[in-house]
């Protein structure tokens, strides 16, 4: 007796239901047709989490800025396992961020234009990581915040020229040093204990002889 009538069997196509689903989603993801607007927004950050924490491994274990920056602070007393270093979604206005409280560091998931964006990011919040470790950093502080903002926009690549023309900003004197005062200022202005701009500036104008010139645990900016 032929009993095929009464089995579902695969798809036509050869594929189980599970797996047509995955590849239903897969192509919601790529070109926005179809699903739920909670599907394409959770599928999104499925992505984003995915590509995050790949980029963090491959950082982790061949960049050699990161890799030279997680010696040192091993070296200081300050290990950081992959637990400390965070992917997550984040606001749109920023790319990582430092929790001296939790001792870690978060990588905003999908804020990232490429990998290489995503190393400088890390060795940014490193480079506070490192600071808080060695130097006793009260974030209260606005001298000692300003200090850190300093090296670490300048020992990061955040301020090469190449990421200051994707920004807009272009300059042929001094770009680099324009760069870092400039981002600096700006973080300082976000903490909640400095009042103003102006404030701002001044803690990074008083602190930034010593704090630019200083590039440990590097030998030179980078």
């Amino acid at each position: 007796m032929d009993n095929s009538t009464n089995s579902p069997g695969p798809s036509p196509s050869g594929s189980t239901p599970s797996d047509f689903e995955r590849w239903r989603r897969r192509f919601v993801l790529m070109t926005g047709l179809g699903g739920t607007q909670e599907e394409r927004q959770a599928d999104l950050e499925q992505f984003h989490g995915r590509t995050c924490e790949k980029w963090k491994a491959e950082l982790m274990n061949y960049s050699p800025a990161v890799v030279f920056m997680l010696k040192h602070l091993k070296l200081s007393g300050c290990p950081v396992s992959a637990d400390r270093i965070l992917c997550s979604p984040c606001d749109y206005t920023r790319a990582g961020g430092f929790s001296p409280q939790a001792g870690a560091v978060a990588l905003c998931q999908g804020r990232f234009f490429s990998k290489h964006h995503m190393e400088d990011t890390l060795v940014h919040e490193l480079v506070h990581m490192y600071d808080h470790c060695k130097f006793n950093v009260d974030w209260n502080n606005l001298r000692h915040h300003a200090c850190s903002e300093i090296r670490a926009n300048s020992l990061s690549g955040d301020c090469r020229w190449t990421r200051e023309l994707r920004r807009g900003f272009v300059a042929f004197s001094k770009q680099h040093q324009a760069c870092v005062r400039r981002r600096a200022i700006l973080s300082v202005r976000a903490n909640p204990a400095c009042p103003d701009e102006a404030t701002a500036e001044r803690a990074v104008n008083e602190v930034w002889e010593s704090c630019f010139s200083d590039t440990r645990p590097f030998d030179e900016i980078y």
